[in-house]
C-alpha cells in the first residue's frame, strides 16, 4: 500500500486532483458530461508547468519536481 501511495505522491499534485475530480464527477453524471468534464480538465492540464516539467525531466532522464 504504501508503495502505491508514494507513487500516486510522485505524480503531479494537479494531475492527481484532476482525476479526483473527474472520477467524483463521472460517477453522478452521463457519460457524456463525464467527457465533456474530461475534456476540460485535460485542456487545463495542458497550460500547467507540472506539464512541462514532466517533459523536461523525462528529457533530462531525472525525476520530476512538481510545485506543491
Amino acid at each position: 500500500m504504501r508503495e502505491i501511495a508514494a507513487t500516486i505522491a510522485a505524480k503531479s499534485p494537479l494531475a492527481t486532483r484532476g482525476i479526483k475530480e473527474v472520477m467524483n464527477f463521472s460517477r453522478d453524471h452521463s457519460i457524456a458530461d463525464g467527457l465533456n468534464f474530461v475534456a476540460t480538465w485535460n485542456a487545463a492540464m495542458l497550460l500547467s508547468d507540472d506539464l512541462s516539467e514532466a517533459i523536461t525531466a523525462q528529457r533530462e532522464k531525472r525525476v520530476p519536481r512538481f510545485a506543491d
